[in-house]
């Protein structure tokens, strides 16, 4: 099981955030996750969805089923795909997409994304780190992450961010 912290500027609040992942075949899995929102004392988010990659193609794709802290439920589809820009893919272009449908199969949020992403493994010893540049199409709105290790940093030109801890 994947675990991690999470806080973010707009909610001011620390989560912590669950995710396992059950192989029901070699490139499908079911993708289970929870959110714990300590402020308010209860779940923010609970999904599961399930997921086929594309090995060959660098892509995969998901559907699934959400519910969030604003006791709504949703419905998501969502892909990407990405594709190498250096020889030894340390520089990556990857393009995703997603899109929310409300329990009456009405699409009510879509996300866009284009975005480079260079991996620097041993940028010091036993430290790997990874940028991330992309901008939101539907937002119009550019971003960055930047994680190493167990650290990741996500900020966008509005000022928005958020922290994460991996254990």
């Amino acid at each position: 099981m994947d675990t991690s912290f999470r806080y973010g500027g707009d909610s001011r609040a620390l989560r912590i955030h669950a995710k396992e992942k059950i192989s029901l075949d070699s490139n499908i899995f079911l993708e289970v996750h929870g959110e714990l929102d300590t402020r308010i004392g209860e779940p923010s988010l609970l999904a599961a969805s399930v997921r086929q990659f594309y090995p060959d193609l660098s892509a995969s794709a998901a559907l699934g089923v959400q519910y969030d802290k604003y006791k709504k439920l949703h419905y998501l589809a969502r892909g990407k795909m990405s594709f190498p820009v250096t020889t030894n893919d340390s520089l990556k272009f990857t393009i995703k997409g997603r899109s929310y449908l409300d329990k009456d199969f009405k699409q009510t949020k879509y996300k866009g994304a284009a975005e480079f992403c260079l991996d620097v493994l041993n940028f010091q010893k036993e430290q790997d780190v990874r940028v991330k540049v992309g901008y939101e199409v539907f937002e119009k709105i550019p971003y960055v992450q930047i994680r190493e290790n167990n650290w990741t940093l996500n900020a966008d030109i509005n000022g928005r961010w958020n922290v994460r801890f991996d254990w």
